[in-house]
């Protein structure tokens, strides 16, 4: 193959060659010529299947050279290549046989010095701006006095011990670190690891969740803080829950974290004096206000005080107050015992005559009364529900020709059952009704019986008359001319001469006082 390449012609008669030994010839000839090689251009079309590997061109104003980076130098780069970015690729030139052309297989890729470094971060930094994450509302605010405190930061830089032994000189807190490459390859992936990391802690777990997030890294060139400006960082940032705190470079450096955090400080001692309050500071300011608390207080109740003697002194002692009261008082209490009196005797008068009213006749004469209504009606309803049923009767007959004899028997069983349980509750309807009247009129002649006075005299006792008048006083009986007593079983009239009249039946209506 080596004689094909150095003979200057062949002739008709010469050898001939398949595609392949050509094609293979060509691949070694390229890749003995440029196996390493450095090739600076803008990134054209990039693509990103599904395999992993990343096809782009590289081309400068004139010429277009196709290139290739394969899965697993794709995932070690650190940069993403994005059209438009001015780069410095390092690989070596092969052919692709399939399609008889040449292509880079890039192994590392680096921008094109510091300007491109800043088109593709202020390219990046216009797209996360659109999405909204630099926006002031989605922000958090930062807690005035957090109780843990997370650090994102290398473990072995000065940054730790300025922002420990800041936070130990304004107010101690409980810090966790979280150790992270703050600059090269791993930087990003790390911080947005640690930072997603802080935020699965559950609150008083064996590991407690931070209130307070501080990302913090030391100054140094653009290169050295690009991971903080990696697309990876801040969007862990702005989907943190805790509120963070950035706190890279010096003051005159700025990254894209700075711009999606809660809050920037120009360095990580400043991002400890934002983190937490002055002790001393702190609680000056809690005494003066208790101070003025108090002070507040004292007056407050001193004007109340004052306000409350001044009220005192307008108002009435409090005998005069209830002077009247108790003057009304007495005077109810001499009235009260006269009142109920006059009130018993009106109940008692009340009750003598009711029972006096009180008839065995007068009820019975309303229950035979009820029956007879009852006796009236009972035919007129017995008739009355003939006649319904005849008239069902007709009208069954009339439909009769258009239902299954089957249903129309059905139905006059019913209704014939339904006709005699009628019959049958009316029956013990009225029976009910019957046996109430005469339970209440015989509770109501027993009531008569227990309250009238005939009952007293048969326990014992006697009723003293002059004439209509009743006897309740010795003093009346001596002044009396005669006198007549009543007994359960008669009258008995005194005069001059003692003697026994003849039993008299008692007065329907006639009442007196009971001895």
């Amino acid at each position: 193959m080596n004689d094909l390449i150095d003979a200057p012609e062949i002739g008709l008669n010469g050898p001939e060659f398949s595609v392949s030994e050509i094609s293979g010839a060509i691949k070694r000839v390229i890749e003995g010529e440029f196996s390493h090689v450095r090739i600076k251009g803008e990134i054209g079309r990039v693509s990103f299947p599904r395999s992993g590997h990343i096809y782009l061109d590289l081309k400068d104003d004139k010429s277009v050279i196709s290139a290739v980076i394969w899965k697993g130098v794709a995932s070690r780069l650190p940069i993403r290549p994005e059209e438009g970015f001015e780069v410095v690729a390092t690989g070596r030139i092969t052919t692709f046989g399939g399609q008889s052309k040449y292509q880079l297989v890039i192994e590392d890729i680096k921008p094109a010095g510091v300007g491109a470094l800043m088109v593709m971060l202020e390219k990046r930094k216009a797209m996360l701006a659109a999405e909204g994450l630099f926006d002031e509302t989605r922000k958090k605010a930062i807690p005035y006095l957090p109780e843990i405190i997370g650090v994102v930061t290398s473990p072995s830089g000065a940054v730790i011990r300025d922002i420990l032994h800041r936070l130990r000189d304004r107010f101690p807190r409980k810090v966790l670190i979280w150790p992270v490459a703050v600059q090269g390859d791993k930087c990003a992936t790390d911080v947005a690891k640690a930072i997603a990391g802080f935020n699965t802690l559950t609150p008083g777990g064996a590991v407690p969740r931070p209130d307070l997030l501080i990302v913090a890294r030391g100054g140094g060139s653009l290169e050295d803080l690009w991971g903080f400006n990696e697309e990876i960082v801040a969007r862990a940032t702005a989907k943190s829950n805790i509120p963070l705190i950035s706190a890279v470079g010096h003051e005159t450096d700025t990254t894209l974290i700075d711009f999606v955090s809660d809050q920037r400080a120009p360095t990580p001692t400043a991002a400890a004096e934002l983190a937490v309050p002055v002790r001393h500071e702190l609680l000056v300011w809690v005494e003066a206000q208790s101070a003025r608390m108090s002070r507040t207080l004292n007056n407050h109740l001193t004007t109340r005080s004052q306000r409350l003697r001044d009220l005192g002194r307008a108002l009435p002692k409090p005998d005069v107050l209830f002077h009247y009261e108790r003057q009304k008082l007495d005077h109810m209490s001499e009235r009260f015992p006269a009142a109920l009196t006059a009130f018993v005797q009106k109940q008692k008068m009340h009750l003598y005559d009711v029972s006096g009213t009180l008839r065995a006749s007068f009820a019975r004469s309303k229950v035979d009364s009820a029956a007879s209504q009852f006796c009236l009606i009972e035919p007129r309803l017995k008739l009355a529900l003939d006649r319904s049923v005849n008239m069902r009767k007709t009208e069954v007959e009339r439909i009769s020709s258009r239902l299954v004899s089957r249903l129309v028997d059905r139905k006059i069983n019913d209704n014939r059952d339904a006709y005699h349980q009628a019959a049958k509750n009316l029956s013990n309807v009225v029976n009910q009704y019957v046996g109430g009247l005469k339970d209440r009129l015989t509770g109501l002649e027993r009531l008569r019986e227990t309250l009238g006075y005939k009952a007293t005299l048969n326990r014992g006792y006697v009723v003293v008359r002059s004439g209509d008048a009743v006897i309740t006083t010795t003093k009346e009986a001596k002044n009396a001319e005669a006198l007549e007593i009543e007994f359960s079983d008669g009258r008995w009239s005194i005069s001059g001469k003692q003697k026994a009249t003849k039993k008299l039946p008692p007065p329907e209506l006639d009442q007196g006082s009971l001895f």
